[in-house]
C-alpha cells in the first residue's frame, strides 16, 4: 500500500474528504438502482422473468457507475492519487453492500444470507461482477485520466 493510503487512514480530515466523495458516488449509483429496480419489478420482472429483466438492466447500471465515477473523480479526486480513488470506490462498494442488506432485512424480510444468495445464477453473477466494476470504476478512471494527461505534456 503506498505511504498516502496509510496517511488518509490515520488523518480524519483526509479520511472525511474521501468519505465524501465515497458517499456521493453510492448515493448516485444507488439512487438509480433503486428507480431501475422498481421499474424492473414492476414492469420487466412479470413479462419476461427476473433473468431477463435483471440482465436488461445491467449495461444501464454499468453507464450510471461510468458517469458517476468520472463526475466524483473530476469534482472530488483531481487532485487525489490512484490509491485515493481505490478507497472511494471500496467505501461506495461498503455502503452499497450495507444499504442491500438493511433493505433486505427491512423491506424485503429477507435474512441477510438470502439478501446476498438468493440470486439467478446467471444475472447474479452478472450482478456480482457489476459489483467489482463499481469498486473499481473511480480507480480505473483515475488511470486511464493519468495516462492520457501524461500523453499530452
Amino acid at each position: 500500500m503506498s505511504a498516502s493510503f496509510h496517511a488518509a487512514m490515520r488523518d480524519p480530515n483526509s479520511s472525511m474528504k474521501l468519505f465524501t466523495p465515497s458517499a456521493v458516488y453510492f448515493a448516485i449509483v444507488f439512487g438509480a438502482g433503486f428507480v431501475f429496480g422498481t421499474v424492473r419489478v414492476m414492469w420487466f420482472v412479470p413479462t419476461v422473468g427476473v433473468r431477463v429483466a435483471e440482465l436488461t438492466e445491467l449495461p444501464l447500471m454499468l453507464a450510471v457507475v461510468f458517469f458517476a465515477a468520472r463526475w466524483v473523480n473530476r469534482r472530488f479526486l483531481t487532485e487525489r492519487d490512484e490509491s485515493a480513488r481505490l478507497v472511494v470506490g471500496v467505501l461506495a462498494f461498503t455502503l452499497l453492500l450495507l444499504a442491500e442488506l438493511i433493505l433486505g432485512v427491512t423491506l424485503g424480510g429477507l435474512t441477510p444470507k438470502e439478501v446476498f444468495l438468493n440470486h439467478d445464477p446467471v444475472s447474479g453473477t452478472a450482478y456480482y461482477l457489476s459489483l467489482c466494476v463499481f469498486a473499481l470504476m473511480p480507480w480505473c478512471l483515475g488511470r486511464v485520466g493519468r495516462r492520457g494527461a501524461a500523453s499530452f505534456r
